[in-house]
C-alpha cells in the first residue's frame, strides 16, 4: 500500500462569509475538515495522510497525534499548498496520490477504492458529474447555449501517479483551480470516472446552515360519558362512551394543537378556543385547521409527530391505521412522519377504570428561509 492522501485545508473561504474558514466550521458534530481526515483513516487505503492547514489552525494537529497524519502549512495559492504537500512526501517515493478539497465531506470510501483501482492504467483519474442546469456562455456580449451533456463538473478526490503529478506541479507558474488542470494544460490524458451526487462542495454558509428546529409537548385528558360519540384523531371510533368536553373532546387532536402551539411559542389551545358559546360542540378538525395553516404560512415544516394515546379501551392497535390516515389527511402530513402508540395504566385511576382517556404528543418542527 503506497497510496497517499492529501487534504487541502489552508484556504480562506471568503465566499463562506464567516469569521473563520469554512473547513473549520462545525458540521454534523465535528469541524468540516475532520470528516475527510476520519474517512481517509477509516478506509485504511493510505500509508500517510497529509493535511494542509494555515498557520492559525495548529490546534487541529494535537487531536491527531500518533496517527498516520502529517501536517503541512499551506501557501499563497492552491498550487502552492498542493506542491508543499507533494514535497512533504517526495522522499517516501509514493506510487499514487489522491488530492482532496477539505470542503467536500461527503465522498465515499467506495469512490476512493475505484480511483485507486483505475490508476493502474492511468496517470490521472478524476471523478465528475454532469450538470443538471442549462448553461450559457458569453462571447462578445452574445450568449451561447452549451450542450450540458458535454459539460463535466469535476470533483475531488482526484487521483494521480505521483511522479507525473509532481513533475507538472513543480514546473507550473500560473494559477490552477485543481490538479487536473495541470494535465489539461499539458495536453495529457485524464480518465474521467462517474463521481457522486452527494459529494457536493460546501462553498456558502447556506450549504451547511442547519434549519432552526423546535419541539412542543401537548397533553389532554377528558372524562368518558355515556350517550356521546367517541372521536379520536378526527374519526368516530365505535365505543360505549364518548369524551366529555366543550368541543367533541378529541384528545389526540387537542394534544397535537397544543404541541404545535408549544413549539411555535403561541400559548395554548384555550387562548384560541375558549369555552364560549361560539365554540360549543366544535369539531376538533376545525380547530386544527387554522393552527396548521398558520404553521405552514410561517415557513415551518413538521419533522416528526409522536403520539401516546393512554387508555384501557378501545385498543389502539385495532384503529391505529385509520387514526394515522385521518391525522395525515388533516395535517397534510405523510404518514411516515406520524407514530401512534397505545399505553395503558394497569387499571389504575380514572383511565384504568375506563372513565377517562388521555393523550400526550411530542412534535418536532423546523423553519426554512
Amino acid at each position: 500500500m503506497n497510496n497517499f492522501f492529501i487534504i487541502l485545508g489552508a484556504g480562506k473561504g471568503l465566499r463562506f462569509g464567516q469569521n473563520k474558514p469554512k473547513q473549520y466550521f462545525n458540521h454534523k458534530g465535528k469541524i468540516l475538515i475532520e470528516h475527510s481526515i476520519d474517512k481517509a483513516l477509516e478506509s485504511k487505503l493510505f500509508k500517510k495522510i497529509i493535511v494542509v492547514i494555515s498557520k492559525r489552525q495548529k490546534k487541529l494537529i494535537d487531536k491527531y497525534k500518533g496517527k498516520r497524519i502529517k501536517f503541512v502549512i499551506g501557501g499563497k495559492e492552491r498550487k502552492d499548498s498542493s506542491l508543499n504537500a507533494l514535497k512533504k512526501i517526495r522522499n517516501e517515493k509514493p506510487n499514487n496520490v489522491l488530492i482532496h478539497d477539505a470542503a467536500r465531506p461527503n465522498f465515499s470510501i467506495s469512490l476512493l477504492k475505484n480511483l485507486i483501482k483505475l490508476l493502474k492504467n492511468n496517470y490521472a483519474v478524476v471523478p465528475y458529474i454532469n450538470s443538471i442546469d442549462s448553461i450559457k456562455y458569453k462571447i462578445n456580449k452574445k450568449l451561447i447555449n452549451l450542450n450540458r451533456d458535454n459539460i463535466y463538473l469535476t470533483q475531488t478526490p482526484q487521483a494521480f501517479k505521483f511522479k507525473k503529478l509532481y513533475q507538472l506541479a513543480s514546473k507550473e507558474k500560473g494559477v490552477i483551480t485543481d490538479e487536473a488542470s495541470l494535465f489539461i494544460k499539458n495536453n495529457l490524458n485524464i480518465k474521467l470516472v462517474r463521481g457522486e451526487n452527494k459529494n457536493n462542495k460546501i462553498t456558502f454558509l447556506e450549504d451547511v446552515k442547519k434549519p432552526l428546529t423546535y419541539y412542543g409537548i401537548g397533553f389532554d385528558i377528558h372524562k368518558l360519558v355515556k350517550n356521546k360519540k367517541l372521536y379520536l384523531g378526527g374519526i368516530n371510533i365505535p365505543f360505549h362512551s364518548g369524551l366529555e368536553g366543550h368541543s367533541d373532546g378529541d384528545v389526540i387532536l387537542h394534544s397535537i394543537i397544543d404541541a404545535i402551539l408549544g413549539a411555535t411559542r403561541k400559548k395554548d389551545i384555550g387562548t384560541y378556543f375558549p369555552n364560549i358559546k361560539k365554540f360549543k360542540n366544535i369539531k376538533s378538525p376545525k380547530m386544527l385547521k387554522p393552527i396548521i395553516d398558520n404553521l405552514l404560512k410561517s415557513n415551518f415544516y413538521i419533522n416528526n409527530l409522536d403520539i401516546n394515546l393512554i387508555c384501557e379501551q378501545p385498543k389502539v392497535s385495532k384503529y391505529r391505521d385509520k387514526i394515522t390516515k385521518s391525522i395525515s389527511k388533516l395535517m397534510n402530513l405523510d404518514q411516515d412522519y406520524i407514530n401512534l402508540k397505545g399505553k395503558t395504566v394497569e387499571k389504575l385511576g380514572l383511565i384504568g377504570k375506563e372513565k377517562a382517556i388521555a393523550c400526550e404528543v411530542i412534535i418536532s418542527i423546523s423553519k426554512y428561509d
